[in-house]
Formats: C-alpha cells, structure tokens, sequence
C-alpha cells in the first residue's frame, strides 16, 4: 500500500480560520495575563538605567541563552521558515541553516568582546575610541531602522496567524489584531524593562521548543517515523512535485536568483552579528565567561528548533498541502498553523496559537527596548545632555521612545501585512550586516580604524541596503510588493546583502584612509586591554 493511502489528504473546511475561535481567544487571553503577572512581579522598580535596560547584569549564563533563542526565534522562524519549506522545500529550509550558522561569529568574534567593552548599547563600543557624538548618532540611527524593520516582519506575523486563528478577514479587521499586539508590547516594555523582558522571553523559549518538538514527534508518529514517507506525501501533495526534494524550486533557475540566493546567505550568517537587540542581550550576564555559556546555549537550542522546522516544514505539504496554504488567510505564513489543526484538532492548535503569540510578543518587547534604550542612552543621555542625564530622566526618555516605537511598529506592520515573515527578517539581517559589523569588528581589530571610517561604514551600507530595498522588488513592481501597483524596481535582488555588505567593508577602510584625524593610541590600548580582559569596564 503507498503512502499516499496510508496518508489522507487535508480536507478544506471551507472558511479560512481553522480550529475554534473562542478557545483561540481564550488561550490568547490566559497567556497574554499570565506573563502580564509575571512581569509585574518580576520588574521592581526599574529606576536606575541599569536595570531598565540591561536587568543589572543579574543573569546566568544558561538563563541569558534561553532567553537569546527566545528573543531570536522570531515570528519569520516559526510561521515563515515552516511556510517556506512547505512551499518551496530545501530552497525555504536555506533560512534554518543560515540563521543558525550566523551564530557562530558571535561565538567567535563578537560575544565575549562586546560584553566587555560596552555597557548598555551597541553604541558603547563603536564610539570607546571614537568622538563620541558622531558615532553615537549613527549607532542610534542604525538601531532604529534595524529595529523597525524587524517589527515589521513580526507585526506581519501578528496579522497573518491570528488573523487565521481567531477567523478575521479583512484588512481592517487584521490592523486591529496588529494593533492589539503592538499595545501589549508597550505594556510589557513599560512596566518590565529588561528582566520582565527577558523572562517573557525565556518562558515563550522554553514553550516553543517543548510545541515543536511534541509536533515533529506527533507528525513522524503519522509516517510510521519515516522520514522518507513524510517527504515521498509532502512532493505528492505539493504543487511543484518532487523538486521541493532538492534545490532550485525558488532560488538557482537563472543567473538573477543564483545571485539573489548568494546574497540572502550572506545577510543571514552575517546579519546575527550585527543585530542590537541580540548585542544588547550580552550585558545582562555578569561577565564575558557567561556572555559565551549564553551563546552555546542559544546554539543548542535553536539548534533542535531548526531541525524540528524542516519535519514540520515538509509535514505541512504533506498533510495540508501547498495550495490550501497559499489560499488560506496568511498564505505561508499560516503552514505551522495549519498543521497542528490537521494532527492535533482543535487542542494542539490552542497550543500552537499561544506559542505564535508568545513569539511575536517576546521578540518585539526585546526590539522595542533596544531601539528605546539605543535612543535614551546614546542620542538624549550622551550627545544631548552630554552624558549627565538628571537622575531618572534617562528612563523616562526611553520609556516614551517604547511607546513612539511601537506606534510606529503598528502602522509599518499594517502597511507590510501579508509578506512573508522570514523574507522581512532577512532584510532586517541584511541592515544589519551592511551597517553594524563592518563597523563593529573594525574597532575591536583595527588599530587604525578612526571616527571617519566608523561614519562612512555605517552610513555608507545602511544607505545603500536602504536604496537597493527601495529599488528593488519588495517594495514594487511584483504582485507580493508593499506597493504593488507600481513599477520602479530598477534593482532586480530582492536581498541586497550582496552589494551592501562589501560596500560597508570598503566605505569603513576608505572612510579610514582619508580620514584626518588619526586614532588615538591611548584608547585603542585601553579598548583592547578591556575587550580582552573585561577590565576597567
């Protein structure tokens, strides 16, 4: 008897939502107060700046890894990387392997460093040795835009998934939804700082690794645990057929996605290290030796989420099937979803709707805080106030940034509403690398790096990533464009890494070059002594 046989195809159950939507809401509802108590009890008082934004170094190592995969698991690991291997295979499983790899620079090169040299922000290192102005200036810019368009994916996220679980159709009725999520965020940063933070974040951890680990089990248990039954369905019932099996459904056909699939692995195993949000999280460990624990951690960790996405990946074409998920509301983003009603009925899909949830909250809490304490820390407490902030300022100053952030992570999550969650996060790498890492390991390896380098580099590849995106076909000229209606794509990539990330590199060594004032040979001693050693910080 064949698989096929063995195996029932997906019925479609007519509307769009899945499951019960008063039990979805219900679940929503106890998750969202139950970490709402445990923030609450959690923050204090959160006056001074180090604990709003850095929980005062009070975290073990093991604690701050968890909390690392559950700030980096986004929503584009969890709805955007299952809908991509369900659509297009291998090709969407390039996402796992690139997000896990990244995390070997910052074993390697960045963890250890940036705890010891910095304090708060990523802002902290890149201006040690630098004028401090300029440099903070630029740091806080390139926060901000990384930030905002992380949220987007994640906002995104929000609409599409619980959209499809609570049966919402409409724009209008998917802006509320983002909405709702936004303003909740704004609760959980507000009143917890960065320990209610971190705690939301290793409570949805330790949630979505035990979901996704009990669905790859549940899913293989339908197989017989046959991988090669599972995947023999998934191209059965996959509208592309057996190519989901090998590479090239998405990426590799002609010369324009071979290029385009480079520069999405470029973006995403060098974005990681140059993500704030992920830098930032080095500062709430009390020392480098920690700082590393909490990277291995996080390793091991995603390490298992990873693996479970390509079973849950491939069991979602199997048992749901390509063309009832980019029919359904939230298209790919919708594949997790949708098979854990198909496995698990009404129950697991609860189970899966909360865990949805608790990601996107939990990873927009950790950005939001970021971009509000890169702004209250290096743009109001060190450039404006000359880093003599009145007492308690700074944290009002970052508590009101939270709250504009948000507001607007709400209307960008409106307006990117429908893409994929895991293509808007590789853009957010993308920023990322061509701003922050050129920039970040010049001044922790380059004793002649100087202010003007610093400057050139930073600007130099966010400017450029943010041009070839404007130019390119995320934002128009394709019927999935933000702007679909259209055409001024004149870059054909839709990842830009490619061309960013170098022109970073060579604007940062050009910058230097012809830079006139030369680094200063006192500081960049003192910035290597405590880098290596963690003293003085």
């Amino acid at each position: 008897m064949t698989t096929r046989a063995l195996i029932p195809l997906a019925q479609d159950t007519g509307p769009t939502g899945v499951g019960d939507p008063v039990l979805n809401t219900a679940v929503f509802a106890g998750f969202v107060l139950i970490t709402l108590y445990i923030v609450y009890k959690v923050s204090g008082r959160n006056s001074s700046a180090a604990d709003y934004y850095a929980a005062g170094g009070r975290f073990t190592g093991v604690q701050n890894g968890i909390a690392l995969s559950g700030d980096f698991l986004s929503a584009a690991s969890f709805l955007g990387i299952a809908g991509a291997i369900a659509i297009n295979g291998y090709d969407g499983f390039l996402y796992s392997i690139g997000f896990l790899v990244a995390w070997l620079v910052n074993l390697l090169l960045i963890a250890e460093l940036v705890r010891n040299t910095g304090r708060f922000t990523m802002g902290d290192v890149l201006a040690f040795r630098m004028r401090q102005r300029p440099v903070r200036a630029a740091a806080a810019t390139s926060t901000l835009v990384i930030s905002l368009f992380y949220m987007l994916a994640q906002m995104a996220g929000a609409g599409a998934v619980v959209a499809l679980l609570l049966d919402v159709h409409g724009s209008g009725g998917q802006a509320v939804v983002i909405t709702v999520v936004g303003l909740i965020m704004i609760f959980y940063v507000l009143v917890g700082g960065m320990k209610g933070t971190t705690w939301v974040q290793i409570i949805k951890a330790a949630i979505l690794i035990l979901s996704v680990v009990l669905m790859t089990v549940f899913l293989l248990g339908k197989f017989g645990f046959s991988l090669s039954a599972l995947l023999e369905q998934a191209a059965t019932n996959n509208a592309k057929g057996e190519k989901v099996l090998g590479p090239g459904v998405q990426y590799g056909k002609t010369s324009t996605t071979t290029l385009d699939f480079i520069s999405l692995a470029l973006a995403l195993v060098l974005g990681a290290a140059g993500l704030p949000h992920v830098l930032m999280r080095f500062y709430t460990v009390p020392d480098a030796r920690e700082a590393r624990r909490s990277v291995v951690w996080a390793v091991g960790t995603m390490t298992v989420f990873y693996t479970a996405t390509l079973v849950i990946g491939y069991g979602a074409s199997a048992l749901v099937g390509s063309e009832r998920i980019l029919d359904s509301t939230g298209r790919e983003n919708a594949a997790a979803p949708l098979l854990a009603f198909e496995i698990g009925g009404t129950v697991l899909l609860g189970i899966v709707a909360a865990v949805a949830f608790a990601t996107i909250l939990a990873v927009v809490a950790g950005l939001t805080i970021t971009a509000s304490a890169s702004f209250a820390h290096d743009v109001y407490a060190n450039i404006l106030r000359k880093g003599k902030p009145a007492p308690g300022s700074e944290v009002k100053v970052a508590r009101i940034t939270a709250v504009v952030i948000g507001v607007l992570a709400i209307v960008g999550g409106i307006l990117a509403n429908g893409q994929n969650v895991a293509f808007l996060v590789a853009l957010a790498f993308a920023f990322a690398a061509s701003a922050n890492l050129s920039t970040l390991l010049y001044s922790l390896f380059w004793k002649r790096f100087n202010t003007s380098g610093t400057l050139w580099g930073m600007y130099g590849g966010l400017g450029s990533c943010l041009l070839l995106v404007v130019l390119s076909p995320v934002v128009s000229g394709s019927p999935t464009s933000i702007v679909s209606d259209v055409d001024f794509a004149v870059f054909p990539l839709s990842n830009p890494g490619i061309v960013s990330i170098p022109v970073s590199f060579v604007c940062g060594y050009l910058g230097t070059l012809f830079g006139r004032e030369k680094a200063d040979p006192a500081l960049q001693k003192e910035m290597e002594v405590r880098s290596l050693t963690g003293l003085g910080r």
